[in-house]
């Protein structure tokens, strides 16, 4: 292989909204199918049909669902005065949620829906809640980041297609890249230095994940410096497996050794194919990503139109006389 770019596994965050998020996944296509019949029935006023069928597309999914599926939920629940299961989803979007999200639910004090909830105790300790969350500086300024974060990454494809991945269109997106990366790298490490690794609970999902995903953009030396306090994270249920999993992935090969996940892609630019970088013991990554809950690595690589096959990336790596990074 020639002189490559490491790629980051993802570079447009869509967050599923549960206890462990792990970046690169998609709900199951069942999932959507299912969440839009329950949206159907909810509409045709058939309340407890629409929360067994939700139910079902959460549980399809391991339990986690995206914002407007959670709300709709929430309000099938109170509907059939089972005010426990409304508090839980009205709560997991308060507690996971990132601001824009939120702000498109933020009237939800307002939905005729949720007059059953009003007279429980619980709902002026969700709005406290709410409002605690959404106020919070910490909050505000990581969002502003993950904006700052996403920005030019989600021109990236469509930047390659239309120039070419070396370019000087692409090349001016990568520098414009690292500009911003700096900037955030700056800020990320004053929240952790002085907060420490701050989960969802306190931040929000897209909160939490935007501390890895500047860390994951970071040059390698912060990367293995904050890799243990990640780790740490992730056994306090601050941070997810799935996302330390390709941190992981990252300094190790930034250390000269072989990735354990198959998260990091290289790129041949003579070529133009992508390909996975180093991996060790092939046979059972599967196995590994699976724990901490990643899909399998043959479909992770589809987006690089790679054919993942272990035996065939054990005799490149035999053959190859190494990959400069």
């Amino acid at each position: 292989m020639g002189m490559c770019k490491l790629v980051l596994g993802i570079f447009m965050m869509h967050l599923l909204l549960g206890q462990q998020v792990s970046l690169g996944q998609q709900a199951p296509q069942a999932y959507y199918d299912l969440a839009k019949k329950a949206d159907s029935l909810y509409q045709a006023k058939a309340y407890r049909e629409a929360t067994r069928v939700y139910t079902a597309a959460f549980r399809l999914n391991n339990w986690k669902g995206y914002v407007p599926d959670l709300y709709n939920a929430a309000r099938a629940w109170a509907q059939v005065s089972n005010l426990d299961s409304a508090f839980r989803k009205l709560d997991r979007i308060i507690t996971y949620s990132g601001i824009d999200d939120f702000k498109k639910y933020r009237s939800f004090p307002t939905e005729p829906a949720f007059s059953p909830l009003k007279k429980d105790k619980r709902w002026q300790q969700l709005l406290t809640k709410a409002d605690t969350r959404f106020n919070n500086p910490l909050v505000q300024q990581l969002d502003t980041i993950f904006r700052e974060d996403q920005k030019y990454r989600l021109l990236v494809d469509s930047v390659a297609k239309k120039h070419g991945f070396e370019s000087e269109e692409m090349q001016s997106l990568w520098h414009k890249m690292a500009a911003v990366d700096s900037i955030n790298l700056t800020k990320v490490k004053e929240i952790l230095n002085e907060h420490g690794w701050l989960g969802a609970q306190e931040v929000g999902q897209q909160g939490n994940t935007t501390l890895f995903l500047v860390i994951q953009h970071a040059d390698p030396a912060t990367q293995a410096e904050y890799l243990p306090m990640m780790r740490e994270a992730v056994q306090k249920g601050d941070a997810s497996a799935g996302s330390l999993a390709l941190l992981e992935d990252r300094v190790a090969l930034g250390q000269g050794k072989k990735q354990i996940y198959g998260s990091q892609i290289g790129r041949d630019p003579e070529s133009g194919e992508h390909y996975v970088l180093p991996l060790e013991d092939p046979e059972n990554v599967d196995k590994r990503r699976a724990a901490v809950g990643l899909q399998p690595l043959a479909e992770y690589v589809k987006r690089w139109g790679i054919a993942w096959d272990a035996e065939a990336h054990k005799k490149q790596q035999a053959g190859s006389r190494g990959d400069a990074h």
